[in-house]
């Protein structure tokens, strides 16, 4: 097997073939050991990618990811097989330099091209998984699949190409610092473009909402209808519809109302100061039970302060429903029960009042005072200012 490759070949074609053919009858023997062990190299990737892709296969019923991992392995050429077992049989046999070299150049091409195809069918499927809408993918990256499918080729192949030519021999540090300096060129041309796409691939992958749920941001609340490219559309709690740039609506804090069991209600009620203590003290278990007669759960309420017309309480409940409506009539029949059962009680509910006090002609403050039979012919300095007096 150690048999002298053939002098290097002349120009000449006729004498090229010539010493080919007599390498040939002087190395048979090796070159058909070479072609059995190189077919049994082939069959050998051939018998594992069928193993792999069967495994992966039966996997992806309970793994979407493996069945991108099967899709990925079917996608392994026989041309990528085939110089695999040529490149590890070239290696042990003397063949001519010319054969080498060229098995070398394809063997990089093809290699290149094929983890390209690898990585470029592995991105896709993983886009393909996340914007499918049975396993609670995104509307918008399923819209956007076919430019993201042009923009992640267009980046692997290019950067297969690179490669390339680099394993060539060829020098690509110009061509990689002027790609370098038109995707900066592009990208600053591009920044609020760019800026919206990369916030909207944030929402569809972290998912921090989806269409149809309710959000507020900022001091807007609404339901959202679509996650574009671009922008979000929402519609409001006032029938308005709201277009919003997705870098915008990302650098504000986002409070999502899905998947809300529960609903947290709090009351603020006030009585007025002539209220009895023991008729206050008795007020939180009334409270209870009128928030517990309409199903919802009571939490606390109790005393909270004096305030400036009342003596001041809380009731604080959940209602375990996610419909703001079913929340909202639930609000609505606790507060009319305690109005009523209020007023049933006595309990008088405070507003802002102001209470005057009257100055007598002796400067003493009370209201009222008794009427004078004579008016003082002098009056004190403050008793004069400001006050009232009457005769018989």
């Amino acid at each position: 097997m150690n048999a002298a490759a053939p002098p290097a070949s002349s120009n000449n074609p006729a004498h090229f073939f010539n010493q080919s053919v007599a390498w040939l009858n002087d190395n048979w023997l090796n070159v058909v050991i070479g072609l059995v062990i190189g077919f049994a190299i082939y069959f050998a990737l051939g018998l594992l990618k069928r193993i792999l892709q069967g495994l992966f296969g039966k996997a992806a019923h309970a793994s979407p990811m493996m069945g991108v991992a099967a899709n990925t392995v079917e996608r392994t050429s026989h041309l990528f097989m085939v110089l695999i077992a040529t490149r590890l049989v070239v290696h042990y046999f003397a063949v001519p330099q010319s054969v080498v070299n060229a098995v070398h150049v394809l063997f990089i091409i093809v290699t290149a091209w094929q983890v390209a195809s690898w990585l470029r069918n592995m991105a896709l499927g993983f886009v393909q998984m996340r914007s499918d809408p049975e396993l609670g993918g995104s509307e918008a990256l399923a819209n956007a699949s076919g430019l993201i499918k042009v923009l992640l080729s267009i980046a692997i192949f290019a950067i297969a190409f690179v490669v390339v030519l680099d394993n060539l021999g060829v020098n690509v540090t110009a061509l990689v610092a002027g790609l370098g300096i038109g995707g900066i060129a592009i990208g600053l041309a591009a920044q609020g473009i760019f800026s919206d796409l990369f916030a909207s691939l944030s929402i569809i992958f972290d998912k921090p909402f989806k269409v149809g749920d309710a959000i507020n941001f900022g001091t807007q609340t609404g339901v959202v209808e679509k996650i574009g490219l671009k922008s979000t559309r929402m519609r409001l709690i006032t029938g308005e519809r709201m277009i919003v740039s997705n870098a915008q609506l990302l650098n504000k804090e986002i409070t999502s109302y899905a998947h809300l069991d529960r609903r947290r209600i709090k009351f603020a009620i006030g009585v007025i100061y002539q209220t009895p203590p023991e008729d206050a003290a008795t007020i939180p278990d009334l409270l209870r039970d009128i928030v517990t007669a309409h199903g919802a759960e009571f939490i606390r309420s109790g005393f909270i302060g004096f305030g400036p017309s009342s003596l001041d309480f809380e009731v604080d409940f959940d209602v375990h429903s996610y419909d703001w409506d079913e929340v909202y009539m639930v609000r609505h029949a606790v507060g009319l029960d305690i109005l009523q059962r209020f007023n049933e009680r006595g309990l008088e509910f405070a507003y802002p009042t102001q209470t005057t006090f009257t100055a007598a002609p002796d400067g003493k403050m009370i209201m009222p005072y008794p009427v004078l039979k004579e008016i003082p012919t002098s009056l004190p300095p403050r008793g004069r200012k400001g006050a009232q007096a009457t005769s018989e």
